[in-house]
């Protein structure tokens, strides 16, 4: 969970430690691709073992988790009713679906959409291609930013300072040999994507992969989204990448952006 500086002088006394830990352990699971026990609960959390047990009998008596018999946990149906709660309030969901939509038509291949939440990008939809390689890609997954040309582009959004500020104590853990080694790297990437106004990329989040990104804009000018076409390097006809592939893109982002109120797109 990326964690906000204390904005309150009585921080220490608002702040609730033990929902903190409750909120900590879900999106650990989330993450996670493998349910999990107490004890390994406990220890990635680097709680007592005793304290992970009141916690996660707390979230399953609540509904937020699920056990299966080998008394591992995972994440249960009452989290998936927030999650549903906070996408049905996207407008930007209802809005992009026919481009998205008429963009994977036009090329053959999954599109995404996804939003900036602190340093991650939050996927809030994926239209999956009709034929060829499925997207591994679950709505409501998160990605480092740093990490994804979706996070470049959404990145280009802020200031230098603010990049600089919001990377500060992040350390950057490589995907693939396309992951920038620190911030240095990443605003180069960044500062190139706005320049472009797009990314192509290959083999950036996944070996073998590649894809093509553009940015969304509301009715003031701000980056607020970003969509993609992705798949394998085999999904896409390398001779089209300038002619086709990235104007499909650019274009389909223009018109989500022009149906969220903006003129410039």
């Amino acid at each position: 969970m990326n964690a906000a500086k204390p904005s309150d002088k009585n921080h220490n006394v608002y702040f609730v430690p033990g929902l903190h830990r409750g909120l900590r352990l879900l999106e650990l699971l989330a993450r996670s691709n493998e349910t999990m026990t107490v004890s390994e609960l406990a220890q990635r959390l680097e709680l007592s073992r005793s304290s992970a047990f009141r916690l996660v009998y707390t979230l399953q008596y609540l509904g937020f988790l699920t056990t299966s018999d080998d008394r591992t946990f995972q994440l249960g149906a009452r989290v998936l009713n927030l999650g549903f709660s906070f996408l049905a309030k996207q407008d930007i969901l209802q809005v992009a679906r026919r481009d998205l939509e008429e963009l994977r038509d036009l090329c053959g291949i999954s599109t995404h959409l996804a939003i900036r939440d602190g340093l991650d990008i939050l996927f809030l939809d994926c239209i999956q291609t009709r034929t060829g390689f499925l997207s591994n890609v679950n709505v409501g997954a998160r990605l480092p930013a740093y990490a994804s040309p979706m996070g470049w582009v959404m990145l280009s959004e802020l200031p230098n300072r603010e990049l600089i500020a919001l990377h500060k104590e992040i350390p950057f853990e490589p995907f693939t040999e396309g992951t920038p080694s620190g911030i240095a790297e990443l605003m180069q990437l960044v500062a190139k994507s706005s320049a472009d106004g797009y990314v192509l990329s290959h083999g950036v989040v996944e070996q073998g992969g590649a894809s093509v990104t553009a940015p969304i804009f509301d009715r003031s000018g701000n980056i607020v989204a970003a969509i993609d076409i992705s798949g394998p390097q085999s999904a896409f006809d390398q001779d089209k990448l300038d002619s086709f592939y990235i104007p499909a893109v650019r274009d389909a982002a223009g018109k989500i952006s022009r149906r969220l109120g903006n003129a410039g797109n």
